[in-house]
């Protein structure tokens, strides 16, 4: 078997004063500030405006439109299915390598000219500092398009063997139909890359991003055509889940879901898809990557400084917007005054506004609708005679969507902040009897339904392997030191089970072989031309 070569990690820029990036980003958010784009629909290559459209702001300015986002209609949706088997019957026989080059072209675009105005647009449409954006819609984009060319590449020698007479092959064939790409507004990355694993194995698309993320996801549809992409092979369309959705999967031809996002949704896709089970082509496949309650457990023999800044970045980093977020923290009562005292201090220091000053280290929430839920569980902590709110708690909507970094003491583990996902800059903690540990093993395993990511903290190797073993299904991304959040493509594949979803792993072959539906072909050299065998002499 052929060993393909392993693309390298694109490095992060750091952004310091008077480097010629800060000035390009800096650029690049003066312009986009100061106009409101028309975000179309896009189907077949055509940009479709003129219907109903609604206001993009900015969460941390919520006065300042950035786009008028054009709505998707049901006649729009059945257009774009058109659009994609259109496509799909040129694009599926375009050569592998042919399809990979526009992705690693588009890879490469992103890498210099393109980079600024990706990570303008989701600064300023989602509110994610430099930093979050740096990593989310340059870095890890850029390595999902390098990289999953990669692991196809893989894929494809992954060959059956073939004896003396005989040619055995797998054809990697796409599935026979359009995949659906629902994707979330806390990643641009995840928006790009749910669109383009299955188009890079051959499939085609109808891409429905999160209305609160449709102008970065927009660019990143602009980013794939300059880099060569067919028209159809992708078709845009923001719009209202239920118009997109009921079209989408009530169609013979949908062959797969990728999605991102709340399991009550994709429970109701997956619901709505067994219903017409027998009206599809073919069964689909049915990808997702839910909720989160992510924790971390601290051991007594924990490093205090290092816990520390990872439950701060882990929670806080992107206003907690992450379904790996830091949720959950199970500290020692031995180390807690230390953690307790250095966490406070530290939160002290942490700036919050406008992300378009490079020293913000946390931006808004990304609407009125998450502002009122998070604002909502706060509320009710400080209502709650079991729990104390001992950090943060104020918030602030006057100007942008504005909840403080919150810590919450919880006297019950399992009360509904330990429980049910928030996400937001909430961290719930617990604080158990050192001697408890092997209780509160199972209490980390068994308090929440979700299983997406996890950290645990010790300098005892007795207790890492403790954790390990009793939390090996608690977390599909388990952490040894370190914050539960930041997976790195190529580096940790990404994903998690029981109510996080089906666990097919981003960033890794496992996600590619979903939009595959391989052929076996056999070609004997010289067929017999006698029915009898030897034993029938």
């Amino acid at each position: 078997m052929a060993v393909v070569e392993a693309p390298r990690n694109e490095p992060i820029l750091a952004y310091p004063p008077g480097s010629p990036e800060r000035a390009a980003l800096a650029a690049a958010l003066a312009q986009q500030a100061g106009e409101a784009v028309q975000v179309p629909v896009v189907v077949g290559g055509k940009r479709i405006a003129g219907g109903v459209a609604r206001a993009l702001t900015s969460p941390h300015e919520h006065r300042r439109v950035l786009a008028e986002v054009h709505q998707a209609s049901a006649d729009d949706v059945a257009a774009a299915i058109r659009a994609a088997a259109d496509a799909q019957r040129e694009w599926a026989q375009w050569s592998f390598e042919d399809r990979a080059a526009v992705f690693l072209k588009a890879a490469d675009l992103l890498s210099g000219p393109w980079r600024a105005r990706l990570n303008a647009a989701t600064m300023l449409g989602q509110s994610k500092t430099v930093q979050q954006a740096e990593i989310d819609s340059a870095c890890e984009l850029i390595d999902f398009l390098r990289w999953n060319v990669a692991f196809a590449r893989s894929l494809q020698t992954m060959q059956p063997v073939s004896p003396d007479g005989v040619r055995n092959a797998l054809d990697y064939r796409p599935l026979e139909g359009f995949v659906y790409a629902v994707t979330p507004f806390n990643f641009t990355v995840i928006g790009g890359n749910l669109a383009c694993a299955p188009a890079l194995m051959g499939n085609t698309v109808l891409w429905k991003p999160a209305a609160t993320a449709a102008l970065s996801n927009y660019y990143v549809l602009e980013l794939l055509e300059a880099a060569g992409l067919p028209p159809g092979v992708i078709n845009f369309l923001p719009g209202e889940a239920s118009t997109v959705s009921s079209v989408a999967l009530a169609s013979e031809a949908f062959a797969g879901l990728h999605f991102t996002g709340s399991t009550a949704v994709f429970d109701s896709l997956w619901r709505a898809a067994s219903e017409r089970l027998a009206t599809y082509r073919s069964y689909p496949r049915l990808v997702g990557e839910t909720g989160g309650k992510d924790f971390v457990l601290a051991h007594p023999s924990a490093d205090v400084p290092s816990l520390v800044i990872a439950l701060l970045r882990g929670a806080f980093e992107y206003q907690g917007q992450k379904c790996s977020a830091a949720s959950r923290a199970y500290i020692p009562a031995s180390l807690w005054p230390a953690v307790k005292e250095q966490l406070l201090d530290q939160l002290a220091t942490v700036s919050m506004g406008d992300v378009a000053d490079f020293s913000t280290f946390m931006g808004a929430v990304i609407d009125r609708n998450a502002f009122d839920r998070i604002a909502g569980h706060i509320g009710r902590a400080l209502d709650a005679g079991d729990a104390h709110v001992i950090a943060g708690g104020g918030c602030d909507d006057r100007t942008g969507y504005f909840i403080e970094p919150t810590v919450i003491q919880v006297d019950d583990p399992a009360c509904v902040t330990m429980r049910e996902e928030i996400f937001g800059p909430v961290l719930s903690v617990y604080v158990y009897r050192d001697e408890a540990w092997d209780d509160v093993l199972k209490l980390v395993d068994t308090t929440s339904p979700y299983a997406l990511t996890g950290a645990v903290f010790a300098q005892d190797r007795a207790a890492i392997v403790d954790a390990d073993r009793a939390l090996r299904f608690a977390a599909g991304n388990f952490y040894v030191n370190d914050k539960p959040t930041g997976a790195v493509v190529g580096q940790q594949p990404f994903g998690g089970a029981r109510r996080s979803g089906t666990n097919d792993k981003a960033g890794s072959a496992l996600n590619l072989m979903r939009w595959v539906s391989p052929r076996t072909i056999k070609e004997t050299y010289v067929p017999p031309t006698d029915y009898r065998y030897a034993h029938m002499a």
